[in-house]
C-alpha cells in the first residue's frame, strides 16, 4: 500500500502524520510522500510544520512539498485561532528550504501504479483541482482518493451549513466532483467530529510514545487545539478530524458508507461551501461520492495508542523494527 497525503498541519494533521510514520516503520505502507496546501496556515509554512513533524517521527527522508499558495479563486484564509500563528498551536516549526513541486511528486507515484495508491486530502482540495485541471490523465488514474470535508445534511462549522475546508476553497471542492472518474470517499463532519481526544487520552499517548522527539512537543501542540474547543463550546477536548480520515482511507478502523451524487457550492455568499447531495437520485447522475457514515471511534483511538507504541519501539531500537527498515532500504 502507497500513500500521497496532501495536508495543511494543522493539529489534526499532526496526529495523522504520526500514524502514517508509524504505519511506514512498521511496514504496512510505504509514505510516497506529503504535500502541503494553504488552509490552517499558508502553503509554505504547512510544509515547514509537515517537514519537523516527519523528523520528529523518524522519517525526514520522506518527499515533501508546498503546493498552490492559495484558493482557487477566493482570497486564502488561514485559522490562526484554531491551530495558532504558525500552525502547530503552541510550538513551532525550524524553518528550512521548501520544494514546489507537489504535482511532479503525484506524476511519479501515479506513473508507478495506482492499484495500491491511496491519495489521502486532509486540507481543502485546491492542490488536487488544480492538478485534475492541468494533468486530467493523470488525475483519471487515482483510484483511491480520501478527502476530509464537507457536512452532509448536517450543521457546518465555519457557516451554519459548510465545514472549513470546504469553505476556504470551494471552487476546489466543486471542481474535483464534478470531474471525479471514480466515487471519492469523502469523510464529513458529520463522522469526524466524534473523533474526541481528551487530555487524559492524550497524557496516555504521550506516555506510549516514552522516549520519541515527538512526544516532548505533543502536549504543546495539542493544548492549544483543547483550548479553542473549550472557547467556542465543545469543551476541554479536541475533534481530531484528520486522523480518523486516513484510517479509513486505508481501512485501518471498521466504518459503514453510503454512495450518492454530490456538488459543493462555490459562488453563493449564503451557501458558500455547502454539500448538496442528491439523497434521492433526482439528478438520475453516477456516485461521485462514497460518504463515511459511520466509524469505530474507539477502534480509532486504539489504532493510534499502537501507533504511538511502534515509535517509543523505533526510538528504543526495536531489533525486528531495525531489521525492517533495512530490508525497505535494501529493496
Amino acid at each position: 500500500m502507497r500513500v500521497i497525503l496532501d495536508c495543511d498541519p494543522g493539529i489534526d494533521d499532526t496526529y495523522a502524520l504520526i500514524w502514517l510514520t508509524a504505519a511506514a516503520h512498521a511496514g504496512l505502507l510505504e509514505l510516497e510522500c506529503v504535500t502541503t496546501t494553504a488552509g490552517n496556515v499558508e502553503a509554505d509554512q504547512c510544509a515547514q510544520n509537515a517537514a519537523w513533524i516527519l523528523q520528529l517521527c523518524g522519517l525526514p527522508i520522506v518527499s515533501l512539498a508546498a503546493g498552490l499558495p492559495g484558493p482557487l479563486e477566493h482570497e486564502l484564509t488561514t485559522t490562526p485561532e484554531t491551530h495558532g500563528d504558525m500552525g502547530l498551536g503552541y510550538a513551532t516549526a525550524p524553518e528550512r528550504h521548501i520544494e514546489h513541486d507537489f504535482d511532479a511528486l503525484w506524476i511519479d507515484a501515479i506513473e508507478r501504479g495506482t492499484d495500491d495508491l491511496h491519495l489521502i486530502v486532509t486540507g481543502p482540495m485546491t492542490n488536487l483541482a488544480a492538478f485534475a485541471q492541468a494533468h486530467p490523465d493523470h488525475f483519471a488514474q487515482l483510484k483511491h482518493i480520501t478527502v476530509m470535508g464537507g457536512a452532509v445534511n448536517y450543521p457546518g462549522n465555519t457557516t451554519p451549513c459548510a465545514e472549513w475546508n470546504f469553505w476556504v476553497d470551494p471552487h476546489a471542492a466543486h471542481v474535483v466532483f464534478e470531474t471525479a472518474r471514480t466515487p471519492i470517499t469523502l469523510c464529513p463532519l458529520n463522522v469526524t467530529e466524534q473523533m474526541l481526544l481528551t487530555p487524559e487520552a492524550l497524557t496516555r499517548f504521550i506516555a506510549d510514545l516514552g522516549d520519541t522527539p515527538i512526544a516532548a512537543h505533543l502536549e504543546a501542540i495539542t493544548r492549544f487545539y483543547f483550548e479553542f474547543h473549550e472557547e467556542v463550546g465543545e469543551g476541554y477536548q479536541a475533534q481530531i478530524h484528520d486522523l480518523l480520515t486516513v484510517l479509513v482511507a486505508l481501512g485501518y478502523v471498521e466504518s459503514t458508507f453510503r454512495l450518492s451524487t454530490i456538488t459543493v457550492e462555490p459562488s453563493s455568499h449564503l451557501t458558500r461551501g455547502t454539500v448538496i447531495d442528491d439523497v434521492k437520485g433526482m439528478w438520475e447522475r453516477e456516485p461521485n461520492a462514497r460518504i463515511l457514515t459511520s466509524a469505530d471511534i474507539a477502534g480509532a483511538w486504539a489504532s493510534f495508542g499502537r501507533a504511538c507504541q511502534i515509535h517509543a519501539r523505533v526510538t528504543a531500537g526495536d531489533a525486528d523494527l531495525m531489521e525492517l527498515r533495512h530490508l525497505r532500504a535494501d529493496d
